[in-house]
């Protein structure tokens, strides 16, 4: 209970009344233990072609403005910003067509991604990937055909035949090296029966020199 009005001083409340405490607002700090994370730089295409160049996956590169003619022939990568006409080829490589780049040629690679331009038939034993930028006019021909959202594509496309290419081919390489394994197994075994044969005959001609022998021993 608190006494309102003037009392004398040996009148204490018996409930104090506490001061009303303003609330402090907590200070906004952070502590020099929290590390605060670095954005990730993307990598530019220039950077990653240097890193492709450097590690031997590019083996070739049109850049954007230039114009190749003829016949071209490349063994891991190639990549084309620029303009290429004539004919690509390559037995185990990867033809890569950027959003920049013009192809005007007939195509027969191991496998091919395109995000530009392409006017030719495409030939690829592994695979064809069309980036959603990618713009095709020509036949296609792959075991494995990768389609993106946007892509367009006018022309044949046959997957089957190149399927049954592939595994007849396999099924080639698989035979032959089972022939020379037989082969080399049956010359082991030539070698072995003729080494057999002459041990035998130099034993039959040891036992006849010994009966000469005797018989001479017994005249």
């Amino acid at each position: 209970m608190i006494r309102m009005g003037r009392g004398s001083k040996n009148d204490q409340p018996e409930s104090p009344v506490q001061p009303y405490n303003t609330p402090t607002s907590t200070p906004t700090y952070q502590y020099q233990s929290e590390a605060v994370a670095a954005p990730t730089r993307a990598v530019t295409d220039s950077e990653s072609m240097a890193r492709d160049i450097k590690e031997g996956r590019l083996s070739g590169f049109v850049g954007h403005g230039t114009v190749l003619t003829g016949e071209t022939h490349f063994q891991a990568m190639l990549r084309v910003d620029g303009q290429l006409q004539g004919s690509v080829s390559s037995e185990s490589g990867t033809l890569i067509v950027g959003t920049n780049g013009q192809v005007d040629a007939n195509v027969a690679v191991a496998s091919a991604m395109v995000n530009g331009n392409v006017n030719g038939d495409i030939i690829a034993t592994e695979k064809i990937q069309l980036g959603r930028t990618a713009r095709v006019i020509g036949n296609i021909q792959t075991p494995r055909l990768i389609l993106e959202d946007g892509a367009l594509f006018e022309g044949n496309c046959s997957m089957v035949k190149a399927k049954e290419a592939v595994e007849s081919r396999a099924a080639q390489l698989d035979s032959q090296g089972r022939s020379a394994d037989y082969l080399s197994t049956q010359t082991d075994e030539a070698d072995d029966e003729e080494e057999t044969l002459f041990t035998d005959s130099s034993v039959d001609e040891d036992e006849d020199e010994d009966e000469v022998k005797a018989d001479a021993a017994i005249i």
